[in-house]
């Protein structure tokens, strides 16, 4: 069967509100231009060109879908566009399961149109994913004004924000430190340092979100296998479901570790923790640790009617492999009452 036909350069047709049916939305913090024209000789804080992603991991996107300069893109914009593919069946459960068709934004586009986080994106929408992928040398940052459009739409009774700032590899100015980091993640595609979020950042400390993403880790596997080893869940604490039905997100080589800031408050639950690869030694093991702050919740509270989600982008993609359990935390997420 034919791919179904794709447009491009359209402008989003709002969505009507149907009571029972969440409207999902996804909001990318990254300046696509600002990320695929950094410069290929910089060691740190890019994206890897689609050429070097085809080098390490041959022959895995060597057809000519990918590697044919006339169909793919080859420089950093190439490995942009992957995150859109694996984003694609997200996208589809959502819209099986509401009946509403699942936008994409970008703070600024491929065509250069830059579309800050107001009313535009958050009018339609019950349900926003907010994923931090932009490097903080892009200097992207939350304005007073985004910060209080967010804050108006959490108002509203029954939405729901999901925000994921990515990970945080190299924050220290230790090469050793560094050195170490990436011997314990082992993804030759990420640099020694790879600093995601300060939009994210930015937008979590104006609305009060004590969490913080820090390190890039590797989580644990079962034994023989790459699956993911299932999650330490807090089913006492998750009172509205979100974790109903999942035992395990999926693998990556580098997932942030969602630090909770404020100890005192009560307002914010830890829900879910991911076990760490042990064999590989971290910072963040060395000084203890053998779990890191997968999934953190805080319901609503005061004048805020909705939810606030913290988990990465990753959760949402298939670009490192997906299963039931995955797709029943999207479900989930779509049929939050």
């Amino acid at each position: 069967m034919s791919e179904p036909a794709r447009t491009y350069n359209q402008e989003h047709v709002p969505r009507k509100y149907v009571k029972g049916r969440r409207r999902v939305s996804v909001y990318i913090s990254w300046s696509y231009p600002g990320e695929s024209n950094r410069d290929v000789t910089e060691m740190d804080n890019r994206y890897s060109t689609m050429t070097e992603v085809r080098r390490v991991l041959w022959p895995e996107y060597e057809s000519p879908r990918f590697a044919d300069p006339l169909m793919f893109q080859q420089g950093i914009a190439g490995s942009l566009e992957l995150f859109f593919w694996a984003w694609v069946r997200f996208q589809q459960v959502i819209q099986e399961t509401t009946g509403h068709g699942v936008p994409v934004f970008q703070r600024v586009d491929q065509a250069g149109f830059r579309l800050p986080l107001d009313e535009r994106v958050l009018a339609d929408a019950d349900t926003l994913l907010v994923f931090g992928l932009d490097h903080m040398v892009t200097e992207q940052e939350a304005s007073p004004e985004e910060i209080g459009a967010v804050r108006n739409f959490l108002e509203r009774e029954g939405t729901c924000l999901i925000i994921g700032p990515h990970h945080d590899v190299g924050a220290s100015p230790e090469m050793a430190e560094r050195a170490m980091e990436y011997a314990h993640h082992g993804d030759a595609l990420v640099p020694r340092q790879q600093r995601f979020g300060r939009y994210t950042r930015s937008l979590m400390r104006g609305l009060g979100i004590p969490v913080e993403n820090r390190h890039g880790l590797r989580p644990a596997v079962m034994d023989g296998s790459r699956r993911i080893a299932p999650l330490t869940v807090m089913r006492e604490l998750d009172t509205r479901g979100w974790l109903e039905g999942v035992t395990n997100f999926n693998f990556h080589q580098h997932l942030p570790h969602y630090a909770v800031t404020d100890g005192a408050t009560e307002a914010i639950h830890v829900l879910a923790r991911q076990p760490i690869d042990m064999s590989r030694p971290h910072p963040f093991t060395l000084a203890g640790n053998q779990e890191f702050n997968a999934l953190v919740w805080m319901p609503p509270s005061g004048n805020r009617g909705g939810d606030v989600l913290v988990a990465d982008s990753t959760v949402f993609s298939t670009l490192f492999g997906h299963d039931e359990s995955l797709e029943r935390f999207w479900k989930n997420i779509a049929t939050a009452k």
